[in-house]
């Protein structure tokens, strides 16, 4: 028997009582945006120290201006090992209308959904405790095994990623040289499907604009003014519409710096997952992708930027009608970025093009609403090719490499502040129901994430 086998027959023998902490963990009602669950997100953290510490870690509260931190230590039986900085989130989302709740959220349950498909009920089963545990009780198969971790772990936990993470970037630039390590893994992310696990290996960046034109002085009577007046609901929507070519390509100038085409094998791969546009899009009761043309639907959602009209207001908008031509409008205007896009050229490049666009006897103001850049994982990185091995070891499908259409604003502040990239790993599915009623993990999630993790540290150890 190799070492290896050993931990992850330990994981096995010990599975009951591994789900046993789990379910103490979700007992905790450890809801952050909520004061009245203060105490209770104290609570967690608290649980989480008196975890971490049982095997071995060296982990203790750490006091922010919110919810505490946990912050663990472990070293590696080889001083010459990786170091990575594991993070995931003790806090929960509210369960409001608990009316739709089908068992007590915060009284965890084995359901059997269909014969032989066993899930974990309760709120924060799969968003974020589950994910979390999974990576625990890894480390502490390890440790029950050989009395030692493969790789130097730091462990964090937050209390506040459910509710902005308002204490999180002053506690990573307050403890740097702590926190830092050689990458960090974070496991709070998806599966393709139920039995091919999923490595995010990019993560589009986000611009938020706030746009509005400013006409006449006051609101004008359309039946006197109309005809002669500067109308800042058609100079808006004209400008809007401009933003897009007949091919589906974003206008703005310098718009695609920094965009890199996908590898083809990379491409190649994500052609086998076969989502194809009328399965993506029928869900929500379209057929007709839009975006560049020429591009497969997971393409266009991974890995190409867009810029989209989020909402548009002026004038009259309520009951009956009302004759006139508005003194003002406005529009939310959000770019999803990629590659090695600039946020602060592509807020630039879209308020010139705004402004060339504005006649001279009107004006033009801007809200500015965040921005980030992308994350880019090598696809060729050794961390990700370990990860992506040990992974197609333990699932019944090869591991697959995909990208993520929305932002994790913690990866993007992991490699701004502590300088590493990110390697995000998740076992949960898409039906899991996170921040909705009934939420629920895969018992199978959980198993063989404990599972994977106990694979993928091994990998990470070996040169």
């Amino acid at each position: 028997m190799t070492d290896i086998s050993a931990v992850l027959q330990r994981a096995d023998t010990n599975f009951d009582q591994s789900l046993e902490r789990l379910f103490e963990l979700v007992k905790v009602p450890s809801i952050s945006t909520d004061p009245a669950y203060k105490a209770e997100c104290r609570k967690a953290a608290e649980y989480m120290v008196t975890t971490l510490n049982d095997i071995g870690f060296e982990a203790s509260i750490r006091e922010t201006a919110g919810h505490p931190m946990v912050v663990a230590h472990h070293d590696a039986a080889s001083p010459d090992a990786p170091h990575a900085l594991f993070y995931g989130h003790y806090d929960v989302q509210p369960v409001d209308p608990l009316n739709l709740w089908e068992n007590d959220p915060f009284a965890p349950a084995l359901k059997e959904l269909e014969p032989g498909r066993k899930v974990i009920t309760g709120r924060g089963t799969s968003d974020d405790k589950g994910q979390l545990m999974t990576f625990v009780e890894a480390c502490r198969a390890y440790k029950d095994t050989h009395g030692s971790l493969p790789i130097k772990i730091t462990i964090l936990f937050e209390g506040e990623e459910e509710s902005g993470s308002p204490s999180l970037m002053p506690f990573l630039t307050a403890n740097t040289d702590e926190l830092k390590a050689d990458f960090a893994l974070v496991c709070d992310t998806s599966m393709w499907d139920k039995d091919t696990p999923a490595i995010a290996a990019a993560l589009r960046g986000l611009v938020g604009e706030e746009v509005t034109v400013i006409a006449a002085d006051r609101d004008l009577h359309s039946g006197l003014f109309g005809g002669a007046a500067a109308n800042p609901i058609h100079i808006l929507t004209k400008i809007l519409a401009g933003l897009h070519d007949e091919n589906g390509r974003i206008t703005l100038d310098g718009f695609y710096d920094g965009v890199e085409e996908t590898p083809s094998n990379v491409k190649a791969s994500w052609e086998t997952l076969e989502r194809s546009s009328s399965d993506f899009l029928g869900e929500v009761g379209l057929s007709i992708p839009s975006g560049e043309k020429g591009r497969s639907i997971l393409e266009l959602t991974w890995a190409r930027p867009t810029a989209e009209v989020n909402g548009i207001t002026g004038g009259y908008t309520g009951e009956g009608f009302k004759t006139v031509i508005a003194a003002k409008a406005s529009a939310k205007v959000s770019f999803r970025l990629v590659g090695e896009q600039d946020p602060a050229k592509i807020r630039e490049s879209f308020r010139a093009y705004v402004r060339s666009n504005i006649p001279g006897d009107c004006s033009v103001e801007f809200h500015e609403h965040g921005g980030s850049p992308a994350i880019q994982l090598s696809y060729d990185s050794p961390v990700l090719t370990k990860a992506k091995n040990a992974l197609s070891e333990e699932w019944p499908n090869p591991a697959v490499v995909i990208g993520m259409g929305g932002s994790i604003p913690i990866v993007g502040n992991f490699q701004k502040t502590l300088g590493m990239d990110s390697l995000l790993v998740g076992f949960g599915l898409v039906d899991d129901r996170i921040h909705s009623p009934n939420e629920k993990y895969e018992l199978k999630s959980f198993h063989k994430g404990i599972r994977s993790w106990i694979r993928i540290l091994d990998a990470l150890a070996k040169k």
